[in-house]
């Protein structure tokens, strides 16, 4: 587990909900570095082709949203920063309105065939597509939907992250996923019936 992570959410509050509980309180030792990204936690977040975003309006009322697009949509600009590309969609700028006035996120990844959870808190930033071109560069999908295309840029810098049990995580996969999975029995059963059809002999005969 990431440290910054725990400094930011072990508030009063929650000391105080585990020792009423679980009869003993686990503060953190106090606030240190931002967390870097190391490799596991990078393969992670470009590996997913979706994940959770949450931010806070300016009546203290949480939003979540899912977001998502081919793996590796979401990119590790480097060990501290996040981006992606903000579609063209239903034009309620939720998100978008939010971090205006509060640019504290809170993102959710998983991974369900491994039960892999991946929680990550930052300050993201909007930047408008038509005034930075090197970052539509860096960030634009490689292709798009008809008739869909790039407004915006989330910018995310990543101040902790945590790793989740797998508990209560249950295994879903995806349709590319399954087809994988089922490659393999599909050549076998593909040669049993053709080895089959060898010593089956042809009506007639």
């Amino acid at each position: 587990m990431a440290q910054r992570f725990l400094d930011l959410f072990s508030t009063p509050a929650v000391l105080a909900a585990q020792q009423r509980y679980y009869g003993a309180a686990h503060p953190a030792p106090g606030q240190g570095p931002a967390d870097r990204l190391t490799e596991a936690e990078q393969a992670m977040i470009e590996s997913r082709d979706s994940f959770y975003l949450a931010t806070v309006n300016a009546e203290g009322w949480p939003y979540l949203q899912h977001r998502g697009g081919r793996p590796g949509f979401l990119r590790v600009l480097d060990e501290h920063t996040l981006g992606f590309a903000d579609l063209s969609g239903n034009r309620q700028l939720l998100s978008t309105g939010n971090l205006a006035t509060n640019d504290r996120v809170a993102l959710i990844l998983v991974d369900y065939p491994q039960r892999l959870r991946l929680k990550i808190a930052g300050h993201a930033r909007v930047i408008d597509a038509r005034e930075d071109p090197a970052l539509a560069a860096r960030l634009a999908p490689e292709a798009l939907p008809k008739r869909t295309k790039v407004e915006r840029y989330f910018l995310i810098e990543v101040v902790g992250f945590d790793w989740n049990c797998p508990q209560h995580l249950t295994p879903r996969y995806t349709l590319a996923e399954v087809e994988e999975l089922a490659a393999p029995l599909r050549a076998r059963l593909s040669e049993l019936e053709s080895k089959l059809a060898l010593l089956t002999p042809a009506k007639g005969g």
